[in-house]
């Protein structure tokens, strides 16, 4: 039997609420000009709505979230992405990771981790309250869910995101583990772990960390957002095997804007013998209305 994996990310909920000339003092206030410049007329739209409803009556099993779920991680923009959330689905069922618009300026992601612990909470019950006990390990059928958080304050114009020490450890530690239970590894995280997958300014950090993790102990998926690209790359994992690192469009994004229209990514994984299939359809909200439109199709495993 197949288990369903669905996959979105860079939700951007708008609009902004109301901001006050205190918070505009920090890199919230280039951000709030970028909002109303380009991003209220192209995340404003009907894409994340139709994105939503799509993968509810996709028959998804589980739904996985990496991040940016705000915009200047304000915390009338947390509680409402915690709303959000809880229209998206039970948290036994959503996982969801942040991204660096969460953690936009100091003191932020503690109140998203805070907010949102339900959907961070791994099979012990915990959910991590700092970027160095991440990750969290959730067992879905088939899958074990493995949530990392990349997500850290950075300065003026730039938004890259890090993965170190303690958090890139316990990653190995976990994959060896998962990996022995003979699960399919899913890692969520928001950046890239692909050098040249985005620009300097917005790269992650560690990424020799996390490949070498997945070289070690091996991995079966890699999914992130960050990018607002349909990315598809390949990482090593052991004994010569290649791992698939795949990356989605924001789901807010409407049509006719710089970057591909808001879309999901529906996975079907299923155990054959002992040897893991895996096919990937990407839905994209490439017309302003109507169903949504098959804009990718391919197998990453075998």
């Amino acid at each position: 039997m197949s288990y369903v994996l669905a996959h979105l990310s860079d939700i951007h909920l708008g609009p902004l609420p109301a901001v006050t000339t205190r918070q505009l003092l920090s890199k919230r206030l280039t951000g709030y000009i970028n909002w109303h410049r380009s991003r209220a007329a192209s995340m404003a739209g009907t894409a994340l709505a139709r994105i939503t409803s799509a993968v509810a009556a996709s028959g998804a099993d589980h739904v996985a979230v990496t991040g940016d779920l705000t915009n200047l991680a304000l915390e009338a923009e947390i509680r409402a992405a915690a709303i959000w959330l809880e229209e998206l689905g039970d948290p036994h069922d959503v996982s969801v990771v942040p991204g660096n618009h969460d953690a936009y300026v100091q003191g932020a992601l503690d109140k998203a981790f805070e907010a949102w612990s339900p959907w961070m909470a791994g099979d012990d019950g915990h959910a991590p309250k700092r970027n160095e006990a991440f990750p969290y390990v959730r067992r879905r059928g088939p899958l074990a869910i493995i949530g990392l958080s990349s997500a850290v304050a950075t300065p003026l114009f730039v938004a890259a995101g890090r993965i170190e020490g303690e958090q890139a450890r316990n990653l190995a530690t976990v994959l060896a583990e998962t990996g022995e239970q003979g699960l399919f590894r899913v890692v969520l995280i928001h950046h890239p772990p692909v050098r040249g997958a985005t620009l300097p300014r917005k790269r992650l950090y560690g990424i020799k960390l996390f490949q070498n993790a997945v070289a070690r102990h091996g991995a079966e998926l890699v999914l992130h957002g960050h990018t607002h690209l349909a990315q598809r790359h390949w990482i090593g994992g052991p004994a010569g095997t290649r791992v698939p690192v795949i990356g989605v469009p924001a789901a807010g994004q409407g049509v006719g804007g710089s970057k591909p229209a808001g879309a999901y990514n529906l996975f079907e994984i299923e155990s054959d013998g002992g040897k893991w299939r895996c096919h990937m359809r990407e839905w994209s909200a490439t017309t302003e209305t109507g169903p949504l439109r098959l804009s990718d199709e391919r197998t990453l495993w075998p």
